[in-house]
């Protein structure tokens, strides 16, 4: 989900959508069988997220870099995002490999009994690093191992995790343009070996934002899917154009997809329970709710249990496969709505434009929230289609083409194996 969306601005965040306005940026300090070249060891990763992207909208007449990357490296049929199917949550799993009720970003708004609460907006908790220092992402990884990096807007490297930063960081800017983003990682990536970074991440949220406002089957959404992979076509001929192509591990992932939300398909969260006895953690999609004091039985009574629109299940109750809520962070009770309906506020439905739309959070195993990994470089075979997987495989795969250990993780090293070649698979 997109960091743009204004509505996560609101004090409660009822769509699982990213918006901010950002500090000024600050920057601190072959053939499928064939070996891997010799300099492939030293080689830089690049870690890119499409915001929202579902594998159905990548086609070979709109999105033709896509295209490119997949015949000329791997491609997975499908992954599957981690519960809940948000932003935050799942971008921190990408890099930590700890599924979101272990690293604790279990919501992107969610309250913490020591830290208060956690939206969006407000900057001063997105870049507190005690939100985050549950787990170890990649990039404190990779520099306590002595190697350069360099983020670009990806939740979490805003913040000090375990009291590290990357080399270069930059807060999430939505005024900055696509191609500003594409050249500054080029820079970085153009830098001599002693600096140049050995992992950097990119990030575009405007598929995610188009999802939102207009739905997945829009020409909005489809017109996002061409500018960023135009923008990637502008970091693809800039390595061309630099000689780096093959100094270059490129892995494009996404979050989440995006299921089709009809104008009809939204409700209040005042229909769901009165906000006298409970307090509304999240909205949205993925609903917490917090029964007041004196009102725990009545609240379950009237939640527990399958509805029309949504199941809300305990949070020691909540099914296992979606490995969620031993966290202290899930709220007591977890509202899932159905495939295609919202829950948000009144005041805010009052304010909510009646069209067709676009949301994600629903749960993981509907194709429709299926996200996307495409990987080239010269540590990757040509040509491979693999399997759907789940994400958090993705994190053992990038400690192994960084070269460094793999922090605690629940991700299997194995799954991601057969996309490498020669040396860089053993």
């Amino acid at each position: 989900m997109s960091r743009l969306r204004a509505l996560a601005l609101l004090p409660l965040l009822w769509l699982a959508a990213c918006a901010s306005t950002a500090p000024a940026p600050r920057d601190t300090s072959p053939s499928a069988d064939t070996a891997a070249p010799a300099h492939a060891s030293a080689a830089s990763l690049l870690l890119v997220s499409l915001d929202g992207v579902n594998p159905a909208f990548v086609s070979e007449d709109d999105t033709p870099n896509l295209h490119r990357l997949m015949r000329e490296g791997v491609h997975a049929e499908w992954m599957r995002p981690s519960y809940p199917t948000l932003t935050f949550p799942n971008h921190y799993t990408l890099v930590t490999g700890l599924r979101p009720d272990r690293h604790g970003i279990v919501h992107n708004a969610m309250t913490d009994a020591t830290l208060g609460d956690f939206r969006l907006s407000d900057r001063d908790a997105v870049g507190n690093g005690d939100w985050w220092n549950d787990g170890e992402p990649i990039w404190v990884t990779a520099e306590n191992a002595g190697l350069r990096t360099a983020t670009l807007a990806w939740p979490g490297s805003e913040a000090p995790v375990r009291g590290v930063r990357p080399t270069h960081w930059f807060p999430f800017d939505a005024s900055r343009s696509l191609a500003s983003r594409v050249d500054t990682v080029l820079g970085w990536l153009s830098e001599p070996d002693a600096t140049r970074p050995r992992l950097a991440t990119l990030y575009f949220e405007q598929p995610d934002a188009a999802g939102h406002d207009f739905g997945p089957h829009s020409p909005e959404l489809r017109q996002a899917m061409r500018d960023v992979d135009a923008a990637l076509g502008r970091l693809l001929d800039g390595l061309d154009a630099r000689g780096l192509a093959d100094r270059i591990d490129i892995v494009v992932v996404s979050d989440h997809g995006m299921a089709e939300v009809a104008a009809d398909r939204v409700m209040t969260v005042e229909e769901m329970v009165s906000m006298a006895e409970a307090r509304i953690v999240s909205a949205g999609q993925v609903v917490g709710v917090a029964p007041n004091p004196g009102f725990e039985a009545v609240v379950e009574a009237r939640l527990l249990g399958g509805h029309d629109r949504y199941t809300c299940w305990r949070r020691d109750a909540i099914p296992e496969r979606l490995h969620y809520g031993r966290h202290p962070r899930v709220p007591p009770i977890v509202c899932q709505m159905r495939e295609g309906w919202d829950a948000i506020p009144a005041e805010y439905l009052a304010r909510r434009p009646v069209r067709t739309r676009g949301s994600h959070g629903y749960d993981p195993d509907l194709p429709s929230m299926r996200a996307i990994f495409i990987a080239r470089g010269p540590s990757f075979r040509r040509g491979v289609t693999l399997p759907g997987f789940d994400n958090v495989d993705v994190y053992p795969l990038l400690a192994r083409l960084l070269g460094v250990p793999a922090a605690d993780n629940d991700g299997d090293p194995a799954t991601l194996l057969p996309a490498l070649r020669g040396d860089a698979a053993r």
